[in-house]
């Protein structure tokens, strides 16, 4: 028996020696950057009216939501929940995830909602000047065609925003096919 614990002893140390050696060679955790600082402008719970351009000219389809975004993974990631109506009597309930890509240079996004079986993706860039976010978001609609959209996102002011989507109308020019008014809950 002692035989055995000879060589077990000895693998266990080895174990040990080489998890610590791995773990002072990993690259260090990623941290909180200026470009993180943005998803402050989201945190919180906001009340939302939404207006739905379903033909050009046509007045907006309007209902209401609420949407909570926390700011997530130590500080790395924005989560949206958005719940209400995207139309009048149509429960909808989205969520989404952001996070500022390094190698990119710029937001990376993801969204799902009950309004669509895939998952849409977004890359946007923040213009500090202009206190918007301008890009575009690519995934499936409710029919399940893959579409591209315009998306851009306005903080005029602290506790109001403004998100636009838009989509090439009937004649190839660029229309908004959605708006949402933000409002922060106090």
């Amino acid at each position: 028996m002692r035989i055995l614990r000879a060589p077990l002893a000895l693998v266990a140390a080895t174990l040990t020696l080489s998890a610590a050696s791995a773990v002072a060679q990993a690259p260090p955790m990623p941290k909180p950057g200026p470009e993180h600082k943005i998803f402050q402008l989201d945190a919180g719970s906001w009340d939302a009216t939404v207006e739905t351009f379903m033909a050009p000219g046509a007045p907006p389809m309007v209902s209401k939501g609420v949407e909570i975004n926390s700011v997530g993974c130590s500080g790395l990631c924005l989560i949206s929940d958005f719940k209400g109506e995207m139309m009048p009597g149509q429960p909808f309930h989205g969520h989404g995830t952001t996070v500022w890509d390094a190698a990119k240079k710029k937001y990376v996004g993801s969204w799902t909602d009950s309004m669509s079986t895939g998952l849409m993706i977004s890359e946007s860039t923040y213009d500090a000047a202009k206190k918007t976010m301008t890009g575009w978001m690519d995934g499936p609609d409710m029919t399940g065609k893959v579409v591209k959209s315009k998306v851009v996102a306005e903080y005029k002011a602290a506790d109001s925003r403004v998100f636009t989507m838009y989509q090439p109308g009937p004649d190839g020019k660029e229309a908004p096919m959605m708006k949402i008014s933000y409002t922060r809950r106090k």
